[in-house]
């Protein structure tokens, strides 16, 4: 179901998978703190494929370049909790699922998501919310909190980075369980001594919307 974010849908044949982990010598620091160079390393690993995906639970270095990323405990949020889909500022982004608006807002800064919305959704019994994060700045006129959203209807386009926190243009989608009351925002990323929960809270989009 993660694939019909876009279309055409994610598949084997129009998508290449991403490394920016720390485990990747490729990607380093001199790459990620130019939006030129970082913008040119996303183009060329996806090569001549529509879409790059990747990331859950990934451990990556960049977020150190970010204030907003540093804890009050001398270390870093850094493992990516959700999966980003990159593609071209404007790609239109579709409803995988049926679903409500729980919230919205612009969730300024450097690194940040830019204009965000979460839904709310009932799948097999179970109540969750999905995220979308680093979208346009004109997705979010309009919107009103409990409006349906229904599933394969275009409600968001990938952001640019004027808009999107500074960031190539792609889309962030995450899951969770629990808002913890948290209204259009949630941590997309972690640091690795909060990792069990927010495994936990944030599932896998792939494995737990698979068709």
């Amino acid at each position: 179901m993660i694939s019909a974010l876009f279309v055409p849908p994610l598949s084997d044949s129009n998508t290449s998978i991403l490394d920016l982990s720390v485990h990747n010598p490729r990607f380093n620091s001199e790459i990620y703190q130019d939006i030129a160079k970082f913008s040119r390393f996303i183009q060329d690993s996806k090569g001549s494929n529509r879409y790059g995906v990747g990331g859950y639970l990934e451990h990556r270095k960049m977020y150190e370049s970010h204030e907003n990323f540093a804890t009050g405990q001398q270390d870093y949020r850094n493992i990516h909790l959700g999966v980003d889909i990159w593609a071209e500022a404007g790609t239109e982004v579709f409803a995988p699922m049926d679903g409500i608006i729980h919230s919205f807002q612009v969730n300024e800064g450097s690194g940040n998501y830019g204009p965000t919305i979460l839904l709310a959704h009932q799948i097999r019994g179970e109540k969750i919310y999905s995220l979308y994060g680093h979208l346009s700045s004109h997705d979010l006129d309009g919107l009103i909190p409990g409006q349906e959203i229904r599933q394969g209807q275009i409600m968001a386009h990938v952001g640019n980075p004027s808009e999107n926190g500074g960031w190539p243009p792609h889309l962030h989608f995450q899951l969770i369980r629990d808002l913890q009351n948290f209204v259009g925002d949630y941590p997309g990323v972690c640091s690795q001594r909060d990792l069990d929960f927010y495994a936990q809270n944030c599932p896998n989009p792939a494995l737990f919307m698979k068709d």
